[in-house]
Order: C-alpha cells, then structure tokens, then sequence
C-alpha cells in the first residue's frame, strides 16, 4: 500500500511539474509580447525573428532550470521536499504579482492565471496552503484596483475582480475538499490493508515493510533499533479449554495493552497467531527491556475470564528483546536473534523478558582474531543443519541451557564452563554432510545410512581442528555418542576413559532428543525421560551424572513444562 502512495504521490507531482512547466513557457511569452507591443512590432512579423529566437530560446532555458530543479527536488527526503515545494509555490505567486504589474495593472488581461497556481497548491500541498494562496492572489488584485481606480462613481474593476476573488476562492475549497476527502479515502483503505482486523494492530505484511524502512532510516542516521517479539503463554491450553471467541477476546485485549504501553513512534503488530512484535525506531536494547518488562507486568496483573484456570495461575506472556545493529546486521538476522530471545524466555520460566544471547558472541572472546571469520561460519553452518532438521529445530538451544544449569548443579571452573557450552553449542555441526533425507528418514536406516550417521563427530572435529582456541572442546563433539558400556562410537571408549564432559553432554543430548519430535521415535514426557534416564544408568550413561541432571530437570521442571 506504501508503494501505491508513493506512487500516486509521484504521478502528482509529474503533473504538477508539467502544468508548472507550461506556466512558465506563458509567463515568457506573456512578457516578450507586452515588450514587443511597447516597441510597436507585431509578434509574427517579417522582420521579429531575432524576437522569435529570443522568446524561445529564453523560454527553453528557464524550462531546462525547472526541470533539473524537479530533479534536484524528487531526491530530497518527503520533509524537504514540503519545504521546497512551498518555496517553490511562493516564487510562483510573486513571479505572477510581477506579470500582472508589468502587463498593464489593474488593466492586465491575466488576473486568472493566479487561478492555476491555486490548483497546483490545493493538489501538491491541501487546501490550507490553497486557500492561503488564493487569499494572497484576492487581496492583491482587489487592492490594486483600490489603489489605481480613484475618484471614479462605481470601479467596476473592483466588482469583476471581486467575482474573480470569489472563483480563487471557491475553486481552493471544492478542489481542496476534494483532495482532503481523496486523501481520507486512502488513508481509509490503508488501515484495511495494513491492520489487524482482530486486534486493531498492525498486520504481519506492514510489520514486515516498516521494519525493513526503519532499518534503512536507522542506517542512515546512525540510530539503534530495537524490537520486541510477544507471545502468550499456554495459549493453546486456553483456546482449547475456553474456546477461540474467548481466546480472540484475549488477543484483541493484549492488542490494546501493548498500544496503551509503548511510544507514538514505536510500531505494534500481530506477527502471527498469539505472537506479537513492536518496532522501536531510535530506542537501545537496555530502554527497550525496560517496555518489554512494563507489557509483561501489565499483563500479568490483567484479570482476564478463566485465567484461574491456567498452568501459572494466570494468563502471561513471554517476551524477546534484541537490537540493531548491536545484535544483528540486517532485518533478517535481526527477526532471527528477536526469535531466539524470545524462544529462551519461553523455555526458561516463562512470564518472563529475556535480551537476545548467542554462545557465538561469548565464544568470539576467546578466540584468536584470525579464526573470528569461521566462528561465524560455523553459526552458519548450524543454521543450515537447523533448517535441515525439521524435527529437532531449537534442539542446540535446548541443550546448551541444559548444560549451563548441569553446570552449575557439578560446581564446575569457568573453563570448564565454558567448554562445556561450546560444546554443546557445536556437538552436531558435522551433520552438514548428512543429507537431508537422512536425517529426516522415517523408516529404519540402512547399513550405509547408519555408518555415514556415525560419521558426524569426527565430521564436526575436522570442522573446528583449524581453531587452536577450541581444541578442548573436540573431545566433546568426537565422544558425546559414546555409551558407558563400550557400545556407542565412534572409538567404542568404557567408562572413565570416556571424558568427564563428553559424559555430562551425552546425558543431557540424549534427554532433549527424547522429549522432542524426532522421525524415528515418539516423543516422551518429562517423566518418561527421567525414568530412561535410570534405567539406562550404567549402560548408556554414567549413573552419577543421569542422577545430577535428573535433580536439574525436577528442580526446574515448572519452567520446561509445554515446549
């Protein structure tokens, strides 16, 4: 809808430019006439070719001027633009007072070519400016009837130019009306196009078009740009148990929330289902935290019909907070970061703002400048496997928060910490050269298949080998298949001598594939993967580590709950 604006607005402004361009070319022969006519020569006589030249010639440089001035003007900003073209009007309007004067006064026959700068005025710039125009045109010609037409019975001068007046009037009005009810009109279908029916928001499409502008803008200006992504807590839960009238009501209610919450400048959109976003344009993540916890709060403390009933008690909402360029180069990393702040404040309690966090920018720190580049290809390559894997998209987000609370519940260093998260971060990367349908297969898969599967963690050592700063982390990407019986791969490693943190991945790896949808397997409950966790204790796993990360998961369940 933008663009249909911005085009007619265009096609406008091409007529006008035209109109204006004709204006001049009268102008000029008005005043090359008036001249010839005091020199007693006529206009197409034998002899007034060098006249002839001069009109033209003059006409066509003042048209060459205008042009590239309309030039100049259409890659000014829409503000500029305004103030030029107002400018521009006013030039016109003197140029005119000028014309009439030096054509005979009160006695110029082309007192109604104010007329058409009154037209070009209503339709560039409303009927305001219009009427002012017209006013300033009325009063000039009125008063100069008044002041050249003395000692006379009646000036008829005055009551002709008097109607002529009334039409400057009049036509600024009905055009200027006119324009005003277009504009109405338009701005009318806009907001059809551009909002939400339900929730009286913008819509996913206009969302998507303002961010890539604002973007722009804050590129340009050097502004930061922040952005929210909103989702309602168990609203499935509510839908299913209310109905979705009552589940729209709650849309349209948080719709009015977040409006009543944020600034006139911020840009609030449904983004899809029970997901809402705002754009703040010149706003820093810290600030925009600080909104994001205002919405949260205010909708927490909402009574809304049967939230007694939901799995907190009352209906909530989880919120995403990142920011450009920050957090991100562009709209599309920047819609991806806002997508996983907001993914971990769902997984990670709930009811809850969290700030977009990437293991990669932590990981960036501590490695040599020459490698930053493949760190980042190595996000890539993960995103790749990701999209990939249909079935376990968000499973290396799981997981590295799984490994940060195991990290904390075994009390260990900094470094180990961090390697830890590193490698859980990079423990699949080697799937890059599992194809697609291999790691999508539904049925059993063949020898060839399986032996190519087994082939990932050393894939995924070969990857990061040229990163000295990461060389402890390979253990844990070559060994997290290993089993504590000798059984897994790919060195078929026993007990201790499988590393003690390749042990611990391999504990909380193995939980997340079996609460989550994968092709080959039924997704299990919290309860169910706990009981798999003791009974392959020993086997599969080390017992002590499976008994840790099973205090983990109960002591955090309330927050895991509905992933």
């Amino acid at each position: 809808m933008n663009k249909v604006k911005e085009d007619k607005t265009k096609r406008l402004n091409e007529l006008v430019a035209i109109v204006k361009l004709v204006l001049l070319l009268l102008c000029g022969i008005i005043i090359f006439q008036k001249c010839l006519k005091e020199r007693n020569i006529y206009f197409f006589s034998e002899y007034n070719w060098q006249e002839i030249f001069l009109v033209v010639s003059t006409t066509f440089v003042l048209i060459l001027i205008y042009t590239l001035w309309i030039v100049f003007t259409n890659k000014r900003s829409k503000y500029k633009r305004s103030i030029i073209q107002h400018g521009e009007n006013v030039f016109f309007l003197l140029f005119f007072i000028y014309l009439i004067i030096h054509s005979g006064g009160y006695l110029s026959p082309y007192k109604f070519i104010f007329i058409l700068i009154i037209i070009t005025t209503n339709i560039q710039l409303g009927m305001n400016s219009g009427l002012v125009i017209s006013a300033v045109s009325s009063i000039f010609i009125l008063t100069l009837d008044l002041i050249s037409v003395k000692n006379v019975p009646i000036n008829t001068f005055f009551e002709n130019d008097l109607i002529l007046s009334g039409v400057f009037i009049l036509t600024s009005i009905s055009l200027g009306y006119y324009v005003k009810i277009e504009e109405e009109h338009n701005a009318k279908l806009s907001e059809m196009v551009n909002i939400d029916g339900l929730t009286g928001v913008y819509n996913h499409r206009y969302f998507q078009e303002v961010l890539k502008e604002k973007i722009k803008e804050s590129e340009k200006l050097g502004e930061n740009l922040a952005i929210i992504f909103l989702d309602i807590d168990y609203f499935k839960y509510y839908n299913d148990l209310y109905g979705h009238q009552n589940g729209d009501k709650v849309l349209a209610i948080i719709g009015s929330i977040l409006k009543s919450n944020v600034r006139e400048k911020d840009v609030v959109a449904r983004y899809g289902g029970e997901e809402f976003a705002v754009i703040m344009p010149n706003t820093f993540e810290k600030e925009a935290l600080q909104i994001a916890e205002k919405i949260r709060v205010a909708v927490e403390r909402y009574k809304f019909q049967g939230e007694e009933n939901q799995p907190n008690g009352n209906l909530t909402v989880s919120i995403g907070v990142s920011s450009f360029p920050d957090k991100a180069k562009n709209d599309l990393e920047l819609l991806k970061s806002v997508d996983d702040a907001l993914y971990r404040a769902k997984f990670f309690h709930k009811n809850r703002v969290e700030s977009y966090y990437s293991v990669l920018e932590e990981l960036k720190k501590d490695i040599e400048e020459e490698h930053i580049d493949l760190i980042t290809s190595i996000k890539t390559l993960i995103s790749i496997i990701n999209a990939k894997d249909r079935y376990t998209y968000g499973h290396v987000e799981r997981v590295v928060v799984y490994c940060k609370l195991m990290a904390e519940q075994l009390h260990l260093s900094e470094k180990e910490r961090k390697i830890l998260i590193y490698g859980a971060y990079m423990h699949d990367i080697g799937k890059i050269n599992i194809p697609e349908e291999v790691i999508n297969k539904r049925m059993p898969l063949t020898k060839e298949e399986w032996e190519m599967l087994k082939q990932h963690p050393q894939n995924g050592v070969d990857i990061i080998k040229p990163v000295e700063s990461l060389k402890d982390t390979m253990p844990l990407i070559l060994h997290h298949h290993e089993r504590y019986d000798g059984s897994g791969y790919p060195d078929g490693l026993r007990g201790k001598n499988i590393p003690y943190l390749a042990r611990v991945l391999t504990v909380v790896d193995s939980f997340d594939a079996m609460t989550s949808n994968r092709p080959y397997n039924t997704k299990k409950s919290y309860d169910e993967a706990i009981e798999e966790l003791r009974k392959c204790s020993g086997t599969q796993f080390d017992s002590i580590l499976a008994e840790e990360f099973i205090k983990v998961i109960t002591s955090n369940k309330s927050k895991f709950d509905e992933m």
